[in-house]
């Protein structure tokens, strides 16, 4: 590997390593657990999922998702039922892995895909407006002041640094300069020390001190279920965004397996469960971190804040933090699908929107399973209306039935209205030479079909099935022969 490709990953990886220090510490501190618990969980995920994962350059770690998913279990049994959570949910993600289920993701459609990162970009936005915040009241006055002064400079220097110099990630040249800025200049503003102290010691292996029964399942399963689907969906979406970017390929199923067996690692360990970060993702891949060692030294960086360098890391301003995550949000946002709106179908359109709207309001599964829900109806709705059926009279006095297109559960009433079995001859063939069985619903119809013609004293009879056809009919106990 040339020496530039790694000090860029390097590079990469440290100014990842400050944006996933107060994002850890915030979702810690969401799910009332102690923020080393969060730093634990990236560390280690970050780490198994850059060596082990399917996607080199893509950044895991302690997830808000994650976060909102535990609360309740956590205040309701406490943190020992939370790492089993952890741990089973890690299991579950691995199984969901080995199965290759990863591939299920392209049934997420584009427009979903554009929802889903505007949606994100908004909620990253969102989540750094606490920060003008103290005690629960908007900050005023000189701290106001400073506080927008600095997240203005450090914004200015991300977007201004690469026209000069592309040597060093203008984010963490940003987060350095401010910080060095406010800490000589002895400026009154929060830094990261006002939201937890980092110091602490090497995470110690221990099982979840829970009773290994039934009962104890049947409180965690619910939670580590819903938190394995939301890992893994937030996983597999930042993964396709991430091969759309870099414009390479990744590995869903093997990411799944890395991300699941790192959230077990970090049950047993103490640490949060997580999955990854697309706020973080950006940074790594626009601050030219493309392989793995990126992930090793963000995890690694998390670890040395820990262990030795927490009184540094703990005077960095909160003010640079929140202007990097500030330029993510608007770089991730994906604004030309505010220009297609109008170019694209109005039923691409309100997903986009909806999905938007709904991963804000609520959260990124709810609205992703909102949003192929309504474009596979839509799928479907339009689908069935491509079917049709033409007739004609053949010499000996039958009536022959061609049927184009695909016949399932949303076009089955189509299709029977356009038989007369009242008015067709004794003989009537039905040609589906042109026609694709789908589903149950397909078969159901054609009994139909032909008991409508056996009750009108008519004979019904189908050629030109294809294999696949007569393969659901004999499925269905039908004969093709005899229908």
């Amino acid at each position: 590997m040339k020496f530039s490709r790694l000090r860029a990953d390097v590079l990469a990886g440290l100014t990842t390593s400050f944006a996933l220090v107060p994002e850890c510490i915030a979702f810690a501190l969401v799910a009332h657990l102690n923020p080393l618990m969060g730093l634990y969980g990236a560390f280690i995920i970050c780490i198994l999922t850059a060596l082990l994962g399917g996607r080199p350059g893509m950044i895991s770690g302690a997830a808000g998702s994650m976060a909102v998913v535990i609360v309740a279990l956590v205040v309701e049994h406490g943190v020992q039922y939370l790492l089993a959570t952890v741990l089973l949910g890690g299991a579950l993600m691995v199984l969901f892995g080995l199965l290759r289920l990863g591939k299920l993701v392209r049934l997420v459609p584009y427009p979903v895909m554009l929802g889903f990162v505007n949606g994100l970009a908004i909620v990253i936005a969102m989540a750094q407006l606490e920060h003008f915040q103290h005690d629960g009241a908007w900050l005023s006055g000189q701290a106001l002041y400073i506080m927008l002064a600095l997240v203005a400079v450090t914004m200015a220097i991300v977007y201004l640094l690469p026209r000069l110099t592309r040597a060093a990630p203008p984010a963490l040249v940003a987060i350095v300069g401010v910080g060095l800025g406010v800490y000589l200049l002895d400026l009154p503003t929060r830094t990261l020390g006002d939201m937890a102290h980092m110091a602490g010691g090497l995470p110690a292996f221990a099982w979840p001190q829970v009773p290994w029964t039934l009962e104890t399942l049947y409180i965690v399963a619910p939670y580590a279920l819903v938190m394995a689907m939301v890992g893994l969906l937030e996983t597999l979406l930042t993964l396709n965004l991430t091969d759309e970017i870099t414009e390479t390929r990744g590995y869903p199923d093997r990411e799944c397996v890395a991300l699941g067996a790192a959230n077990m690692v970090s049950g047993v360990f103490g640490g949060m469960g997580g999955c990854a970060m697309i706020g973080q993702t950006v940074i790594n891949l626009g601050s030219g971190g493309r392989g793995r060692l990126s992930g090793v030294v963000a995890g690694g960086m998390i670890l040395m804040f820990i262990l030795f360098l927490a009184p540094l890391i703990e005077r960095i301003a909160l003010a640079a933090l929140v202007g990097v995550m500030l330029v993510v949000a608007q770089q991730t946002f994906a604004w030309a699908s505010l220009r297609i709106l109008r170019k694209v179908p109005v039923s691409d359109m309100l997903a986009i929107v909806a999905v938007t709207v709904v991963t804000v309001l609520t959260d990124l599964a709810m609205a992703v399973l909102f949003g192929v829900i309504v474009a596979a109806l839509d799928f479907a709705w339009k689908h069935a209306r491509d079917l049709y059926v033409d007739s004609y009279q053949a010499v000996d006095g039958s009536k022959v039935y061609n049927a184009h297109g695909t016949l399932f559960f949303a076009s089955t009433t189509h299709f029977l209205e356009q038989f007369s079995p009242q008015d067709d001859p004794e003989q009537v063939v039905l040609d589906c030479q042109h026609l694709s069985f789908v589903d149950y619903s397909a078969i159901a119809a054609l009994k139909t079909l032909r008991e409508r013609y056996e009750k009108a004293g008519k004979h019904l009879r189908v050629i030109h099935l294809s294999e696949r056809c007569r393969s659901l009919l004999r499925r269905a106990g039908i004969q093709p022969q005899g229908v």
